[in-house]
């Protein structure tokens, strides 16, 4: 079972939309591709028309899946119904907001939005706003008030595949890529922090040094994963954002004899090189591995 498709998008919320178009488009090296009074689309390659949309409400958070066909957003939309999970179909004016031929909308256990789509609108070119070298919006860190549940939810649900855990916290794959989706436990709904790949190691170093120049605030990292070998860095944006710039993620091409790996839940399982974050979901570990010291 593989329902969701391709993750397309990511819906953020704004208190500033200026604010945050600025930073997307100076700081993280974004294209603007349009925006309007209360929306603003943004790409960060090509091959779509855009990756990231701010909406002109701090409480909207979404992801956007593209299905590749309307027979397996059927197919997607009646399994979901038959296991009693509520399905809407979105309006006329939702679909054309979005620029898609058909969405249905609903939510995970947790309430974050999920939206299932055919048809995005696509593009050939893309003329990126800065030199960070990004290649790709790559996953999302996604919040939970109940990893176990969740993770089921995706898995069972959705056809979502665990990659690896961390303590409580499943890294999702839906396709080689070692996940798409991670889910940090929180006491809210929303997106934790949105990652896209830069094309080598110096491309996360000169935004590293970039983004310090700048004042940005730097939140993990310069480090290296274990759990997917990528190198990574993360900074904070406007309304508390974190965004990730990361390179060499790990691929997981034997599907059938990929064995999932729990990794204890403390700092050394972020970063094996000993960066220390200060991110919230991240600094729950260092503090329960000291306490149980």
């Amino acid at each position: 079972m593989r329902w969701l498709g391709d993750l397309r998008c990511v819906r953020l919320g704004s208190s500033d939309l200026d604010a945050s178009v600025r930073f997307a488009t100076e700081i993280l090296g974004l294209q603007l591709v349009r925006r309007d009074a209360q929306r603003a689309y943004l790409r960060a390659g090509a091959g779509r028309d855009h990756d990231v949309v701010y909406v002109r409400d701090a409480g909207h958070d979404a992801l956007v899946f593209e299905l590749g066909s309307h027979d397996a957003l059927a197919a997607a939309v009646a399994a979901l119904e038959a296991s009693g999970h509520a399905v809407r179909e979105a309006t006329r004016h939702e679909r054309d907001e979005r620029m898609v031929e058909a969405m249905y909308a609903l939510c995970d256990p947790t309430g974050n939005p999920l939206e299932l789509v055919t048809g995005l609108a696509a593009s050939t070119t893309c003329t990126l706003s800065r030199a960070a070298n990004i290649t790709s919006f790559s996953h999302v860190g996604l919040r939970t008030t109940d990893p176990a549940r969740d993770e089921q939810f995706w898995t069972q649900r959705l056809g979502a595949r665990v990659s690896d855990w961390i303590g409580e916290v499943p890294l999702l794959r839906l396709d080689e890529v070692h996940h798409r989706i991670a889910l940090f436990p929180s006491p809210r709904a929303g997106v934790q922090h949105v990652n896209f790949q830069v094309a080598g190691i110096d491309d996360v170093m000169r935004s590293y040094y970039f983004l310090r120049e700048r004042g940005v605030r730097i939140v993990f990292g310069p480090g290296r994963h274990p759990t997917s070998s990528a190198v990574f860095l993360y900074f904070e944006g406007p309304d508390a954002i974190v965004y990730e710039y990361s390179t060499g993620v790990r691929l997981i091409t034997d599907e059938a004899g990929h064995v999932p790996r729990r990794f204890p839940f403390e700092p050394a399982s972020f970063c094996m090189w000993g960066a220390r974050p200060e991110i919230a979901e991240f600094r729950s570990a260092e503090a329960g591995a000291e306490a149980g010291r």
